[in-house]
């Protein structure tokens, strides 16, 4: 009789598959990962002048960059692919701003930088009782998703080959030390002055947002992200079409403040995400329509960089240098991306998981 496969046995299958490659092709992706995450998190929209950049993924490499890792190998290794990635994104934004910088729910952080003058936008839309802006909670949480998470980890991928693009880069030994990468940056942004800023949440606060990190982590992990189903025939749309629906999902719910906003916010991404889910599925979905959801939000973030300023007060030549830099950098990465899968011979589906 049949039995089913020890996970055990998987696990130290999949760890015996990532030891086989050298050292250096294994540690050439994380370290790109590593990188790619804070400045993809912080500065891609503007968020910095240029000589910020070195101290951006100085500090917050580890944190960010480790997250990054932490996500990709996970899901990697579990065989869940992109709804994993995607929650565990979900999970890693609610943990970074509820619990390390506690940004979610502190009325004050934005008031020492040049966006002080959102927080009567961010009150039009408090939760009763829990203290915090549904819309900077969409913004926050959405935002590591996109630009922290995904799109570091499709870009990334998209430039390997086809057979180690689903596979782990890291066995155990390496991830325990991404791990203690990931929480050193993580205190060290918790201590830190210009971190947390000296504030802390309420118990009720916290509790919040730890019941929300588990309830997505237990549903990051279930079994059914992990099950291979087969391909339905049918028509998919070209890739530019999916990177206009994920455009519209950034730019649609700014169109009405307060709850509206958030309202049509919200919508918009169950709608896009439910169809990109549905699109997913057939027969045509390939590495090139997951390149195109995601990295279209990076590329509406470096579009729009020049109209927004830094956190701090730079000068105008340091900043229009910054968004000159995120312009190059961004078409460098997305451009090289899509050379890279155009050279490869035709990307198997599965890839696209």
């Amino acid at each position: 009789m049949p039995t089913e496969p020890d996970p055990a046995d998987s696990t130290a299958t999949i760890d015996r598959a990532a030891n086989r490659l050298p050292l250096r092709r294994r540690l050439l992706p994380v370290i790109a990962l590593l990188l790619l995450a804070p400045w993809a998190a912080e500065c891609s929209w503007g968020g910095f002048a240029i000589d910020d950049f070195p101290l951006v993924l100085i500090f917050l490499g580890p944190m960010y960059g480790g997250a990054a890792i932490l996500i990709r190998e996970t899901a990697r290794h579990l065989g869940g692919g992109w709804p994993t990635i995607v929650l565990l994104a979900a999970v890693f934004g609610v943990l970074q701003a509820g619990l390390v910088d506690q940004s979610l729910f502190n009325p004050d952080y934005l008031d020492d930088t040049q966006y002080a003058d959102t927080r009567a936008a961010a009150e039009a839309s408090l939760v009763p009782g829990l203290g915090f802006s549904l819309r900077q909670a969409f913004d926050y949480v959405g935002n590591h998703i996109v630009l922290t998470i995904c799109a570091p980890i499709v870009l990334i991928e998209s430039f390997l080959g086809a057979d180690r693009r689903l596979r782990p880069w890291l066995g155990r030994p390496g991830l325990a030390v991404v791990g203690v990468i990931y929480l050193l940056g993580s205190l060290l942004i918790f201590s830190d002055s210009s971190g947390r800023k000296g504030f802390l949440a309420s118990p009720l606060q916290l509790a919040f947002a730890a019941v929300v990190v588990l309830a997505l982590v237990a549903t990051a992990l279930l079994p059914r992200w992990r099950r291979t189903r087969p391909r339905r025939v049918r028509r998919v749309p070209h890739p530019l079409w999916v990177a206009l629906l994920v455009v519209l999902v950034r730019f649609g719910g700014d169109l009405a403040p307060g709850w509206a906003g958030v309202t049509v916010a919200l919508t918009l991404a169950a709608a896009a995400g439910g169809l990109i889910a549905y699109l997913s599925s057939g027969s045509g979905w390939g590495q090139r329509h997951v390149l195109a959801a995601g990295s279209a939000g990076l590329v509406s973030a470096a579009a729009f960089a020049y109209l927004v300023p830094p956190y701090s007060p730079a000068s105008p030549a340091a900043a229009l240098a910054g968004d000159v830099a995120v312009t190059i950098i961004t078409v460098a990465l997305v451009v090289g991306a899509w050379w890279r899968l155009r050279r490869a011979s035709p990307a198997v589906h599965v890839a696209a998981r």
